[in-house]
């Protein structure tokens, strides 16, 4: 039998290895900010364009490498932060496995310039996959900088499944800023399209934090501080009445380097039990420091996950670090940032003890339970009654009726038009959330706001592929600060933004003036909707695999569907229904969740006991 087993050649084995390390232009620019930090920069650039298909390059001023340095760091498990197995668990750098370079100069074309302090000329290098180009003398400042372009220019395949700017750019922006949280000490810039998006001098963890995510979060955040001596936790938590309804700004650090886990989000999650609005996401940045021994960080290619040694350990730290900072902080007055960050001291509770009102119900009622006989009846007008059985006088024969089924079911395609509400039905609201409308089956329950939701998101989506949105002119235009992130985001959806009805100007830096927003929109609170329809974008980014028009529909459709007023009148509950029926999918919002429901008869005789 012939031999069929061979060693793969270095280019292909290297490509293989970089489907493991870079899997998009964000992995790129996680693997060469981490480089520069073990460099030991103080100053560190970032450039993009077009998201990082084009160009991606990283400027330091660190040590920089030799001429045989420059060239080894392409070569595959080539690296300087281990030597031997007990280093592997000694582990404070960020990279240590050698296959970073090699793996991105299998899939782009990269340009390395860089000089040791000291030395005259540096060296210059150009690599495409995996071959070595040019190699010489260059001068160029002490340091290091790497271009990358064209990445997966030679892996067809792996750059159509590449995403749309701004989903890549979205990518690229939570890696910087991570590694920006990770080192405040460290001066951070970023440019995109020769646009400056993050310009971050060294500074405080808080100062930090501001810079990233804006101004509002001087006042959001209390110190969390706690020593043991297994680790210690350090860092921020938000205040729970500014947690937002969107995942994404839940930071934890291990020794520096960001981390994704459950386990400990949850310790969190719990510390904040009983403070938070429902399904609301608090705001944390946290470092735990531990003995490297004390954990694994090579269980992961992007190194996001960790074991430790003791989990329980840490998560009964952790929870306990947030909840004492929760404690701690409910009770001081707020100060100014430049000193400690606090929360806004709470107000006593007062309780009045009067029993009057005790005695005043108990002399109403007999010992049975039942109204005293000494107490005068009260006349119930019968209105709202013969309001609420007027539906039910044009009710069908037995004949007409349809067959019960055994549980409550949704409404399904198959039987949409035998269950749609007849105009002459009159429709009912309760609690101001659900609408209540017969139907031939027996009562149809619509959610309001879900039904609100599916309304607007087939009404946005059409007007988008239309390109047929009206738009109605602020009589003050409003002056939007926005973080950096999320400015960026803006401008590079600003096509899509138009095409919903929001018109506005870039005002430089991280501003905007907003001039006009949809017609069907009130003009109340337009920088919270903004904030509130970009935070939801960027969910539904996380998320979900989107078109952006689709994502910013759904978006909108969300967040509007929210603010519509509760109270309707009868004509608005009316209309809502024939809108709803008047869908193309009725029985769904967007993301799945019902929007009525059918109670057929047989399930009310049952409740009252009736065959």
């Amino acid at each position: 039998m012939p031999d069929i087993i061979n060693l793969l050649p270095d280019y292909l084995a290297n490509q293989i290895a970089a489907g493991e390390v870079v899997q998009r232009p964000a992995s790129v620019v996680k693997e060469l900010l981490e480089n520069a930090i073990d460099a030991k920069a103080t100053s560190v650039q970032l450039i993009v364009k077009e998201a990082g298909k084009q160009l991606i390059q990283v400027v330091d001023n660190g040590i920089g490498m030799s001429e045989t340095d420059a060239r080894m760091c392409f070569e595959r498990h080539a690296t300087s932060k281990i030597k031997s197995t007990e280093d592997l668990f000694r582990i404070r750098t960020m990279g240590f496995r050698g296959e970073a370079m090699a793996s991105i100069g299998a899939v782009a074309q990269v340009e390395l310039k860089t000089k040791p302090h000291g030395a005259d000329t540096g060296t210059k290098l150009i690599v495409e996959g995996s071959s070595i180009v040019t190699q010489e003398p260059v001068v160029t400042p002490s340091g290091t900088s790497i271009c990358v372009k064209n990445l997966f220019y030679n892996v067809p395949a792996r750059r159509n499944f590449l995403k749309t700017n701004a989903v890549e750019m979205r990518h690229i922006l939570d890696e910087f800023q991570r590694v920006a949280l990770a080192y405040p000490e460290i001066a951070f810039s970023l440019y995109h399209n020769e646009v400056e998006v993050f310009n971050l001098p060294s500074a405080k963890l808080s100062q930090r934090i501001i810079g990233i995510f804006g101004n509002n979060y001087k006042e959001q955040m209390a110190l969390c501080d706690e020593e043991t001596p297994f680790l210690s936790v350090r860092g921020y938590i938000g205040k729970p009445e500014f947690a937002k309804k969107t995942r994404g700004e839940q930071f934890f650090f291990v020794n520096n380097r960001f981390i994704k886990s459950g386990y400990l989000n949850h310790a969190v999650m719990t510390a904040f039990e009983g403070l938070l609005p429902k399904e609301s996401y608090p705001f944390y940045v946290l470092f735990i420091d531990i003995e490297p021994d004390k954990i694994d960080i090579n269980v992961h290619p992007t190194k996001t996950e960790i074991k430790f040694d003791d989990e329980k350990t840490v998560y009964a730290i952790v929870h306990s670090a947030v909840r004492k900072s929760l404690g701690a902080h409910n009770i001081a007055p707020s100060l100014d940032f430049e000193g400690d960050v606090n929360f806004a001291p709470l107000q006593p509770i007062r309780i009045q003890n009067n029993e009057q009102g005790f005695e005043q119900e108990r002399k109403t009622f007999s010992s049975a339970g039942f109204p005293a006989p000494s107490s005068a009846p009260k006349r119930v007008s019968s209105a709202g009654w013969e309001q609420l059985y007027e539906p039910l006088r044009n009710q069908p024969t037995g004949e007409e009726r349809i067959s019960s089924s055994a549980s409550t079911s949704l409404l399904d395609d198959a039987f949409a038009a035998d269950a749609s509400p007849a105009t002459s039905n009159k429709t009912l609201q309760v609690h101001q959330k659900y609408l209540l409308v017969q139907v031939k089956s027996g009562i149809m329950v619509i959610d309001q706001q879900a039904a609100q939701e599916r309304i607007l998101f087939e009404k946005y989506i059409t007007s988008l592929q239309k390109k047929a949105v009206i738009s109605q002119t602020l009589l003050f235009p409003q002056t939007i600060e926005l973080s950096p992130a999320d400015a960026a985001l803006v401008k590079e959806l600003q096509a899509e933004f138009l095409e919903l009805g929001f018109q506005f100007e870039d005002f430089g830096g991280n501003t905007i003036i907003l001039n006009a927003i949809p017609a069907d929109v009130q003009a109340a609170n337009e920088k919270e909707l903004l904030e509130e329809l970009i935070e939801q974008y960027k969910n539904n980014l996380a998320t979900l695999k989107l078109d952006t028009r689709e994502n910013l529909a759904r978006a909108m459709a969300k967040r509007l569907a929210g603010r519509l007023q509760t109270r309707m009148s009868e004509l608005e509950m009316n209309s809502l229904v024939d809108k709803l029926f008047a869908c193309e999918v009725p029985n769904y919002t967007p993301a799945g969740q019902k929007t009525l429901v059918i109670m057929e008869l047989s399930q009310l005789h049952e409740l009252f006991q009736k065959n």
